[in-house]
């Protein structure tokens, strides 16, 4: 490691609260004027760990898996919907790939246990190495092995170093896999405490009578836990998405990499990687709030404030990319704006 390589790892390290704010009263502007966008950039140094954070070039990875649970009706849509939207992503023609291609992010999309893989996977794009064809319906047995659990942490982990390996400073992770707000509802009650009725929501469109199933299925799922917490109980009661988005943040963290969450699944993912990996969340800032109710409790154990509260609740990654253009704006505050005592202020 050179000398200069050195220095600027220390001064990454050591970066303050207290630094970023003298960094900015001292821009060449009247101090705290750009209000809310000021309190963004200084969460938005602290995570990236420099004075200079750096937001582009950006990768969004959208894992997609199905979900057994499904069978027991706590969703109004089949699991071929899964494969029916991947495809739809895979073609462009997508609500996430519309705003991908708007804010000029890179997508790529990984199966990582779907039902019936899509039929048209399109080169650079698509990863097809699923931990296997679904999971286990969680309400009557584990939903993953514990190695079934290794092996999707590992397929994230190995996606984000892939994005940062080649150049990319902002990780996004997005989902696709009907079914899976329950797992997160299971895993967001098992590790912040709340109680069932909190965690579950209407997901995509179910009513009430299903959010009722749902709920007693996700009550049921954590009681048998007993209280543990460790890889073979959180595997009862995850998604192969959900585990491979854990390990894509656990390994962005790692490296230093600036994580960008999407809702409710994706903080459910968060919220595993945080409790295997602590300190995972200390590079992570949160989108938005989604309209799932389970979503603030999450939020709030990771300890981090939603940027947009529009009650977003499709997934995929599209509240992160709508809100993608306020860190390119607190970026450019902090990196391209002139210091007072350079223009004799």
């Amino acid at each position: 490691m050179s000398e200069a390589h050195s220095q600027q790892v220390t001064e990454t390290m050591m970066i303050t609260r207290e630094d970023v704010q003298a960094r900015l009263d001292a821009l060449a502007k009247p101090v705290g004027s750009l209000g809310r966008l000021e309190a963004l950039a200084v969460d938005l140094a602290l995570a990236s760990r420099s004075l200079g954070p750096v937001v582009r070039p950006c990768r969004l990875v959208l894992f997609a898996a199905d979900h057994g649970v499904v069978a027991q009706g706590v969703t109004p849509w089949p699991s071929a919907v899964t494969t029916a939207m991947v495809e739809t992503i895979l073609k462009g023609k997508a609500s996430s790939t519309a705003l991908a291609h708007a804010h000029g992010v890179d997508v790529r999309v990984v199966d990582v246990g779907m039902l019936q893989p899509p039929r048209s996977p399109w080169p650079g794009h698509f990863v097809a190495r699923p931990v296997a064809h679904g999971t286990a319906d969680l309400s009557r047995e584990p939903a993953m092995s514990p190695e079934q659990f290794d092996t999707a942490w590992a397929l994230g982990a190995a996606e984000a170093s892939a994005a940062i390996d080649t150049g990319h400073r902002l990780l996004v992770a997005g989902e696709m896999g009907i079914g899976n707000t329950t797992a997160a509802a299971c895993l967001t009650y098992a590790l912040t405490g709340i109680d069932a009725e909190q965690a579950t929501g209407h997901g995509a469109g179910a009513d009430a009578a299903m959010r009722s199933v749902k709920r007693d299925i996700v009550a049921g799922a954590v009681a048998r836990l007993n209280g543990q917490r460790d890889k073979a109980a959180l595997a009862a009661i995850a998604g192969f998405e959900i585990v491979a988005m854990a390990g894509f943040y656990a390994a962005a963290a790692a490296r230093g990499a600036l994580v960008l969450l999407d809702g409710y699944v994706t903080t459910a993912a968060a919220l595993l990687a945080e409790h295997f990996c602590p300190g995972t969340r200390s590079v992570m800032l949160a989108a938005h709030l989604s309209a799932e109710p389970g979503h603030r409790a999450a939020l709030g154990q990771l300890e981090l404030a939603p940027l947009l509260e529009w009650q977003m609740r499709l997934g995929e990654g599209s509240g992160a990319l709508v809100a993608l253009p306020l860190l390119d704006s607190a970026a450019a505050l902090l990196n391209d704006v002139a210091l007072l005592a350079e223009i004799g202020g």
